[in-house]
């Protein structure tokens, strides 16, 4: 019996065929690295896989975009063209789905996240994913907010309009259609 969150040989298969075909056909996002000793440390780590599957069933198409040096670790971003069609009208965290009376999401993307082990972008990060194409031009993303702006009921998400980058803010507890949110996993 396989454990809850591993896969089966033949997902694992699939899905890694599935990331060395993304990475070799946007190469220029990581022209410096090699798949080889990439798949060696998905292959160690049955969980990120996992984690890596979440991402690719809800649309995210992950696509490792950095490698931290200090951690000795590669960094898979959702690089879909829009906010993943799988995460979207959620509203950002627990608290904000409890505190609405009607017309509540199904989810919140702090829990989703934390459901698939992986991270919510911060706006940094989110401008990093931005440096290797054009994201949400028609959607947007939540990320990351700071806690004294969460405190007061608010949450942050980004786009891409015009040829740039906006962060905006919302109330926490809203949620559309065309919002969903980015992650990122560390390998």
């Amino acid at each position: 019996m396989t454990p809850k969150n591993e896969l089966i040989s033949e997902q694992r298969e699939e899905l890694l065929d599935t990331l060395k075909a993304r990475f070799e056909k946007n190469i220029d996002r990581h022209e410096w690295m090699q798949w080889d000793k990439i798949q060696e440390k998905l292959e160690a780590s049955p969980d990120k896989l996992w984690s890596l599957q979440e991402m690719e069933r809800t649309g995210g198409e992950p696509d490792v975009l950095e490698f931290d040096e200090a951690k000795n670790e590669y960094v898979f971003y959702d690089c879909s063209a829009e906010s993943p069609s799988g995460r979207r009208s959620v509203c950002y965290d627990q608290k904000a789905l409890d505190s609405r009376k009607k017309n509540k999401p199904e989810n919140s993307a702090m829990a989703m996240a934390n459901e698939m082990g992986i991270e919510l972008l911060s706006e940094e990060q989110y401008r990093t994913l931005q440096q290797h194409g054009t994201f949400d031009v028609k959607t947007s993303s939540w990320v990351k907010t700071p806690e004294d702006i969460r405190e007061r009921g608010g949450a942050l998400f980004c786009d891409s309009r015009y040829g740039h980058v906006f962060l905006y803010h919302n109330g926490a507890d809203s949620y559309y259609a065309a919002r969903g949110f980015r992650g990122l996993l560390r390998v």
